[in-house]
């Protein structure tokens, strides 16, 4: 299951100012904030599936840090979701109704 731009309405959520808001954080946070050795080209959300813009909830990061981060993101919220049991509940037997 792909998630992308493509697929996802993550884009149209994004502030009409974002180009100018990613711009800030890149020329803030020039070096990726998670590995400290690359350049940073991307401006991420520090708090997972969060529509907050403010400067101070972003980070500038690498393409390979931030493809590792929203990979844990996505693999966490998706273990979150409760799936059903491989069982079915036990039915009563049918001569013990009363």
């Amino acid at each position: 299951m792909a998630h992308n731009w493509g697929s996802s309405n993550r884009k149209s959520r994004l502030p009409a100012n974002w180009q100018k808001i990613r711009k800030q954080v890149i020329e803030r946070d020039v070096v990726c904030q998670i590995c400290r050795v690359r350049i940073a080209v991307i401006a991420d959300h520090i708090k997972p599936m969060t529509d907050d813009h403010r400067l101070e909830a972003l980070q500038g990061l690498c393409d390979p840090c931030h493809r590792q981060k929203t990979a844990r993101e996505g693999a966490a919220a998706r273990a979150a979701i409760r799936k059903p049991g491989r069982r079915r509940p036990p039915e009563p037997h049918p001569g013990l109704t009363a």
